[in-house]
């Protein structure tokens, strides 16, 4: 991150655990950033004690249900349901330990009132965890199941619900998400990443994992989803792999204007 400088920088979630050291890096990062955290970041002790020590050692940087607005970038991002294992709606005991109850209705709500806050002239991101449903039902489409017959959507429900209510004031440009890895189970098939709905927002799947790997002459390559704003207007989005020295390897372009 520290060669690449961009202007600022969104975590889709799973860290790696409850593992501290990378909460504590991210924390330290020297560029504008948004975290939500994943189901692989529970802690799985059931009491939802290692999760508030992540959000505590986060603060504002997560954006759970909230809201984080940069100025530089000129962007607003808002949070959805934190932790999130996809499938419609489920509340795992160690969000219901630092969170307490939330029903399906509620946690809608709490993103599109995120949403009411962000002035008209910011570009609106919304992060998740997982993606939100209405995207497809096959195992290619951006959420949905591949490990399971039949294949089913297995996005978020309560995003879905909350994009609809934000879009009665304007159109989300962008929701970032990541939980369905891009290699899908059996046959060497790949998921599709990207979608573009009837009213203009972008829908990105960030989960190429690993994202660390080696290329065919054994050079390392690191894997990033790169989007571009010009003049509050969504003109980039691509799937980059970069070299050590922060050159692009590698990239899979997936809008231009």
């Amino acid at each position: 991150m520290n060669e690449l400088s961009p202007d600022g920088v969104l975590f889709v979630g799973d860290l790696g655990e409850g593992d501290l050291r990378l909460v504590k890096a991210i924390k330290n990062l020297p560029v504008p950033t948004a975290v939500i955290l994943g189901n692989h970041d529970r802690g799985h002790d059931r009491t939802g004690e290692l999760l508030r020590l992540q959000l505590n050692l986060l603060g504002d940087l997560h954006c759970g249900w909230r809201l984080r607005e940069w100025n530089s970038p000129d962007v607003a991002v808002v949070g959805a349901r934190p932790c999130s294992s996809g499938g419609g709606f489920h509340l795992s005991p160690e969000v219901l330990g630092a969170f307490g109850p939330i029903t399906l209705q509620d946690s809608a709500r709490r993103i599109a009132l995120a949403a009411k806050e962000v002035p008209s002239s910011k570009p609106l991101v919304i992060l998740a965890h997982a993606g939100p449903t209405g995207l497809g039902s096959d195992a290619e489409s951006p959420c949905g199941r591949d490990w399971k017959v039949p294949a089913m959507d297995w996005g978020d429900k309560d995003l879905e619900l909350a994009v609809d209510q934000i879009r009665k004031r304007r159109i989300p440009d962008l929701v970032v998400f990541g939980h369905m890895h891009h290699s899908l189970r059996g046959g060497g098939r790949t998921r599709r990443t990207f979608v573009e709905d009837r009213w203009g927002t972008v829908y990105l799947n960030t989960a190429c994992v690993p994202r660390r790997c080696k290329d065919s002459d054994g050079n390392n390559l690191s894997h990033l989803s790169w989007v571009e704003f010009v003049n509050g207007r969504l003109n980039h989005v691509s799937h980059r792999w970069f070299r050590n020295d922060s050159s692009v390897a590698y990239e899979q372009l997936l809008l231009s204007r």
